[in-house]
């Protein structure tokens, strides 16, 4: 979920009061269609393409694995809490580190400082978009499957453009309603074939991945003059180390500091990789792809996420890997593109 900001940044704006790769799926629809989107790229040096295109398809493969070792980790007996807190710790010093180097002026840039509104901003988006988006995230993956999870958080964008409704009171397109009724079917499909097998217990990590998608499109819609103000990736660093922060104190208050000593090995290991390969690896491979082939390609090349997820989920999981879950992942990516079409803000 901490790509988007950066996506959003380089956009230009996709809202007005909300310019935008873990939940890592950006609002699409004021991205321009993947035929655009290649031609843009195609006025840059082919190696240079190639390369972002590389760094872009890697950024979001890595950004997907994270179901997976959180999956993983599950399996080893440990909570949602204490996992989080793992993650957290491991990601908490480099997101420090990006704080630092975006606060350095450099080729005689001015550097905003940060106002007691800012302060009070960067607390809000990190709380909302980082902490219980993640918590409600590692929370439900405890009860669904990776692939319905990664369907779930695909939702964002449409979730965006009904808060935009809802809070600004922005026009939904007739093509937007469609892509979102598309996408939203697709997940149901996904879903019904799951509770069958795994129970009620599906119920409720559907809705707490749900609520998790909600949180970070909240944190989009509400973002924009921070993203102006800061930059993408000075406020990606800054929100996320206060998530980061909020989630090792919430396991101290919720938990005894011994727990985290009695913590298989494996967990410490995967939450290793969780924080740093499939956390900061993928938002600095992201923002280097975006460098190189725009924010729109970019987006674009993230579709690949379900698929991904559903095939790590298959090998390393052993999740099914049936006729309804290639048809719901289908139809999520249908709509989310059907949406992506229409490059026409809603209420402008």
């Amino acid at each position: 979920m901490i790509v988007h900001s950066m996506l959003q940044g380089r956009s230009k704006g996709i809202y007005r009061s909300a310019p935008v790769t873990g939940h890592n799926i950006p609002p699409m629809h004021k991205y321009k269609p993947l035929s655009a989107a290649l031609a843009a790229a195609a006025g840059a040096p082919s190696r240079h393409r190639a390369a972002g295109l590389v760094l872009a398809l890697v950024g979001a493969i890595a950004f997907s694995a994270k179901a997976i070792i959180v999956k993983l980790a599950y399996r080893h007996g440990v909570d949602a809490v204490t996992l989080i807190m793992f993650r957290m710790l491991f990601a908490l010093p480099f997101f420090l580190a990006i704080c630092w180097w975006t606060a350095v002026p450099r080729n005689g840039a001015v550097v905003a400082r940060l106002s007691r509104k800012d302060i009070l901003g960067v607390l809000g988006l990190g709380v909302t978009g980082y902490y219980l988006a993640s918590f409600f995230d590692f929370a439900g993956l405890a009860y669904i499957s990776a692939s319905l999870e990664r369907l779930i958080l695909y939702l964002n964008p449409t979730l965006v453009l009904l808060l935009g409704w809802a809070l600004y009171g922005r026009r939904i397109t007739r093509p937007q309603a469609v892509g979102m009724a598309i996408s939203y079917s697709g997940v149901l499909l996904v879903f019904g074939h799951e509770v069958q097998f795994a129970g009620a217990n599906v119920a409720l990590g559907a809705i707490l991945v749900f609520l998790s998608a909600v949180s970070y499109a909240i944190y989009l819609s509400y973002s924009g003059e921070l993203v102006k103000r800061l930059g993408s990736l000075r406020l990606v660093g800054l929100a996320t180390s206060v998530a980061c922060v909020l989630c090792i104190a919430q396991f101290l208050v919720l938990r005894p500091l011994g727990a985290a000593l009695e913590v298989a090995p494996e967990v410490v290991w995967l939450s290793l990789l969780n924080g740093t390969l499939c956390t900061v690896v993928p938002v600095l491979l992201v923002m280097m792809a975006i460098e190189r082939i725009g924010s729109g390609l970019a987006a674009q090349i993230g579709m690949v996420g379900p698929m991904s997820t559903i095939t790590m989920g298959v090998f390393f999981l052993g999740e099914p890997f049936g006729g309804f879950v290639v048809t719901g992942t289908v139809l999520v990516l249908i709509g989310i593109f059907v949406c992506s079409r229409s490059s026409r803000v809603p209420g402008r």
